[in-house]
């Protein structure tokens, strides 16, 4: 991993989620709350938002506008480095995102956008994990929401 207290290349986080193109939605993890994973635990990640993207085709044609859905996606998925750093063998695990609640959108995001995610771990229990995230747009606040997550170890067959 990186140097203490520094951030995540992609190779990392690579390494962290299960996710791959076109579901990959963090480029960078920024910050990250260094030690054992636990209720104040912080992560910063970043997803720059590309016109290349495939969603754009359809979301809209002539007004390309990044789905609210996929900036949630983005923000469990900057939770989920976090959490899986505490994880042992995190291939062999996956968190599956269980609820969604307090879910506001406040501005739209546009290719050509850089989305700044921070998220914190409010709870950890056993193979739940709960966190509040915010993701922004030159500090201007475009989402907020509290995700609960459940992990699920991988049966032996699909490790």
């Amino acid at each position: 991993m990186s140097e203490p207290g520094s951030g995540r290349n992609i190779l990392e986080i690579m390494r962290l989620l299960p996710h791959r193109y076109p579901f990959l939605l963090v480029d960078r993890i920024v910050s990250m709350t260094e030690g054992p994973v636990a209720a104040g635990s912080k992560v910063t990640g970043l997803k720059n938002v590309s016109v290349n993207e495939p969603f754009f085709q359809g979301h809209f044609p002539g007004n390309p506008v990044m789905p609210g859905v996929l900036i949630l996606e983005c923000m469990a998925q900057v939770g989920g480095c976090l959490f899986f750093t505490g994880v042992d063998e995190p291939r062999k695990t996956l968190m599956y995102l269980s609820g969604v609640d307090k879910a506001r959108f406040r501005r739209p995001v546009y290719p050509g956008d850089q989305l700044i995610v921070a998220a914190e771990i409010v709870q950890v229990r056993s193979n739940v994990v709960r966190l509040r995230a915010e993701a922004r747009v030159d500090g201007s606040l475009c989402a907020e929401a509290e995700f609960m997550s459940s992990l699920v170890r991988l049966p032996a067959a699909e490790r």
